[in-house]
């Protein structure tokens, strides 16, 4: 009678077969023959270790250029922002311009430029103004400036009509102060009919109306008026003393 086997809790029946299996499976992967790559794959691995060799270079440099010039492109983004926001309050709505300018030549080729805060096309021809500005090149490098609370600017005609306070200012020391005024632009006339204050190199005047034509330099008074030169405002010359008789 053959004794019993010990049974042993430690040993795994099966081990041995677990064994074999491991055995074979290196047996295989070392037979396994690794295919070399071909023609068109060794190509295009080369392809792109090239491309790596140059681009990562590249790519670190456009960083670089990046980061050195990137405190221009900020300042050109705000810029621009600034612009935008600029041009945002000079915006056309039904007619209506803020900030307006308008540029053109007179007979003689002159130049002149019309501003305006607020400029609303009324008719096809007609621009009315709030706030208008007329700065008007004369002959021998002079000039005149005239500003009002409104006009009206007629393109075709190239005529501009101020009211309310109206100040023109000429290059010479030449102001005019008055209710309206009227401006001629290709022949560089002003004229107005309502009362006028004025101050130059000859003292003041006061009149009711006035008529400046830049072209011949005339500058008339119309109606009564009152005249104060320079001259007659001055002291007289005192008289020479008097000697005494012994």
């Amino acid at each position: 009678m053959n004794a019993p086997q010990p049974n042993r809790e430690d040993f795994d029946p099966d081990r041995l077969e677990k064994t074999r299996q491991l055995d074979a499976m290196r047996q295989e992967s070392m037979a396994r023959r690794r295919t070399p790559p071909s023609a068109e794959a060794m190509a295009r691995r080369s392809l792109l270790l090239k491309r790596a060799k140059w681009g990562l270079p590249g790519l670190a440099m456009f960083l670089l250029f990046s980061v050195a010039i990137w405190p221009e492109i900020n300042h050109l983004i705000h810029q621009n922002s600034a612009i935008l926001a600029s041009m945002r309050h000079a915006h056309t709505d039904s007619g209506m311009m803020e900030h307006a300018a308008y540029h053109d030549l007179d007979s003689q080729d002159r130049p002149y430029t019309i501003t305006s805060r607020i400029a609303r096309q009324s008719e096809p021809d007609r621009i009315d103004m709030t706030e208008p500005e007329a700065d008007i090149l004369l002959h021998n490098h002079q000039w005149v400036h005239a500003r009002a609370d409104s006009g009206m600017y007629l393109q075709h005609e190239q005529t501009l009509t101020l009211n309310g306070h109206v100040v023109i200012y000429r290059s010479d020391g030449v102001l005019l102060n008055s209710p309206s005024a009227d401006i001629d632009l290709p022949q560089q006339v002003i004229a107005t009919h309502d009362w006028v204050h004025a101050e130059g190199p000859f003292g003041t005047q006061d009149a009711e109306g006035a008529f400046m034509d830049q072209q011949t330099g005339t500058l008339q008074f119309l109606g009564a008026g009152r005249t104060d030169h320079f001259e007659d405002l001055s002291p007289a010359p005192s008289s020479p003393a008097t000697p005494k008789s012994p």
